[in-house]
């Protein structure tokens, strides 16, 4: 008997890397086919941000995935038929995979010279990704063949290499443009995103409130103004949180807002509400909806005593997002970004070089911020883990945010949490709670919409991968090409269309390199962090050559550059990595460029099918704008 559930336990063992090579199984015809595969062996004193695998920089033939320890790379020859057994080589030897009437094979001791027989092999091989227990496998599989996806007790699963014609669709799935035509500034917004979890963690949001002179008060005899919003929010430990954002956030803040003005129209003394009122209402409207999720959930829940009510209400509770908001008064015309978390917003301003400028209206905020830090050590004297690591008590990176109970909540509460319905343990370093705060910081930015100011807000994936500058030097000449269409359009385009906002603001010359003003680097504690993506994936730094537009989506234009820009073979590898593997290269994506401008007044919000997916999938119809 002991023999026999031994036996059993055995069969469902999960088996090594090279034994599960030997299982895979090419379906296809009789003919023999040599099939390559790749694997890096994995440096144990890999820096932390390498994931524990590098992605290489040249992907040429079969994508190189993983990180080179000491410069080596091992690579297997199987010979595999339809009716025999894969057979592993010696590890000097690579074979790749073509079709039957033609076989190209290397034998070579360096990994250079293996790479190097992989860029002879015929445009009709496909590539595919192999995920085993925490490792990548690349092979070539032959056009002619299906490629299967299956899943047994080793956890492998066989993927597909994205074309660049797939990565390209899979880019834009998500893309969302829309003409704003009420004359109060704002000429066009373009929205973006990409998930790496799944489901994605990220959540945004765009509104346009009309407010009458009887709320807020109006100058040059306007009986009305505009409330215009727009948010990025960045989930994490799951979806709720940054959902609940994106349907309840603008409200709250536009509630206090409105008592804000109105106070400020009734007083004969004030007419409009000072900067301090306006920045305190945001401040009140970010704290009272984070107060909801985080204390008054766990009320409801006493009183309910059910943990199907508990499985709904604390589950924005018990993950977290961070928040960026922006807040444009038409009236004033000025911009406020309300910041909590490290989402990061980008002015660009043209000077008068012709170039841009760029310019932060935000402060990443994590335990690792230096000003955060302090505020935190002088908020909890006599901790010295509050930050540990540039993390919460040795655990959360962002310092502000919504939700994230476990760093709120008092022990007695989290284990009563824990005990009854649902939560986790309480860090033993905690003492004095809470330890994250939504109260966000606020900037101030009067915006010059006849220099045609733009602004990029987005979630930190964006910033692993691209800085500031290159970011705002991307959208000037994402810019400047579309001048550059209109003009050779004929001067076609009117000022409703998606282009003709630009006629007057560019020439048709494009330029070499990216169009913007280069600045002093800043200190290490100016709260913008360098993108680690770059250093990962092996990208030098400062090298514009490697940038391209090809997107009439300005915030799908950012996305496809952070990916890899000219590099296909790059952009396709990061699209294809599956869920949750993706996550050690990129982090899920959102992006918003909002474009200020003077566009005539015809009082619409319109979606701009040039930009938008939606209009490819057949699903214009039923959109409602956005006001």
């Amino acid at each position: 008997m002991r023999r026999a559930l031994v036996q059993n336990l055995r069969t469902f063992r999960r088996p090594s890397p090279r034994k599960a090579l030997k299982q895979l199984r090419i379906n296809g015809p009789t003919s023999t086919y040599n099939v390559s595969f790749h694997r890096s062996i994995v440096s144990r004193n890999s820096q932390p941000l390498r994931a524990q695998m590098q992605l290489g920089r040249r992907l040429s033939g079969p994508l190189l995935l993983g990180a080179f320890a000491g410069g080596v790379a091992y690579f297997y020859q199987q010979q595999t038929a339809a009716t025999s057994p894969v057979d592993v080589q010696a590890p000097k030897v690579t074979g790749v995979a073509v079709g039957p009437s033609k076989a190209y094979s290397t034998t070579t001791g360096a990994a250079q010279s293996a790479a190097a027989s992989v860029d002879e092999l015929p445009e009709a091989v496909r590539k595919a990704l192999i995920v085993d227990k925490g490792q990548l496998y690349t092979a070539q599989i032959p056009a002619d063949q299906p490629l299967t996806k299956e899943t047994d007790y080793s956890g492998r699963k066989v993927l597909e290499m994205l074309t660049p014609q797939q990565a390209v669709a899979k880019l834009r799935t998500n893309e969302e443009s829309y003409l704003v035509g009420r004359g109060e500034g704002v000429v066009r917004y373009d929205v973006v995103q990409i998930p790496s979890n799944d489901p994605i963690e990220d959540d945004h949001v765009e509104k346009i409130v009309e407010v009458p002179d009887t709320i807020a008060a109006t100058e040059d005899g306007k009986t009305r103004s505009d409330w215009m919003f727009w948010g990025v929010f960045d989930g994490h430990a799951g979806w709720t949180t940054s959902a609940k954002l994106r349907q309840t956030l603008v409200s709250y803040v536009a509630r206090e807002l409105n008592a804000t003005y109105q106070s400020a129209l009734q007083d004969p003394k004030l007419t409009f509400p000072s900067s301090d009122a306006v920045d305190a209402a945001i401040k009140k409207g970010f704290v009272k909806l984070d107060n909801e999720i985080t204390h008054e959930s766990v009320q409801k829940v006493l009183k309910a005593q059910s943990k199907v009510v508990a499985a709904e209400i604390l589950a924005p509770a018990l993950s977290g997002s961070c928040a960026l908001l922006s807040f444009y008064d038409s009236r004033s015309k000025e911009l406020r970004v309300a910041c909590t978390g490290d989402s990061r917003a980008v002015l660009g301003r043209r000077g008068s070089s012709g170039k841009w400028t760029a310019t932060a209206l935000s402060t990443d905020q994590t335990g690792g911020t230096a000003s955060e830090d302090a505020r935190l050590r002088a908020e909890h004297p006599g901790e010295p883990y509050v930050t540990m690591n540039g993390r919460i008590l040795g655990g959360l990176e962002p310092s502000r945010a919504f939700g994230d109970a476990v760093y709120k909540w008092g022990k007695e509460t989290q284990e009563k949490m824990k005990n009854q319905y649902f939560g986790r343990s309480p860090s033993k370093y905690l003492k004095t709670p809470p330890y994250v705060t939504a109260e966000p910081v606020v900037t101030t930015t009067k915006v010059q919409p006849e220099k045609g100011d733009f602004v990029v807000m987005a979630t930190d994936g964006l910033w692993e991968m691209l800085t500031n500058e290159e970011v705002v030097g991307l959208v000037g000449s994402w810019l400047e090409n579309q001048a550059s269409k209109s003009t050779h359009d004929g001067g076609k385009a009117s000022s409703s269309s998606a282009t003709g906002w630009l006629q007057s603001w560019f020439s048709s010359q494009k330029a070499a390199s990216l169009p913007i003003e280069h600045q002093k680097l800043g200190s290490k504690d100016d709260g913008q962090r360098a993108p680690i993506r770059q250093q990962q994936w092996g990208v030098p730094a400062g090298q514009d050559e490697r940038f391209v537009v090809e997107d009439p989506n300005a915030a799908t234009h950012l996305v496809r550059n952070a990916l890899g820009g000219k590099d296909r073979d790059m952009l396709s590898a990061l699209l294809t990595l599956p869920t949750p593997y993706s996550r050690r290269y990129r982090d899920d994506l959102t992006v918003q460029v909002i474009f200020f401008g003077e566009g005539k007044s015809n009082g619409k919000v319109e979606l701009n099918k040039e930009a938008s997916a939606t209009v490819a999938n057949g699903e214009a119809e039923g959109i409602k704008a956005k006001l």
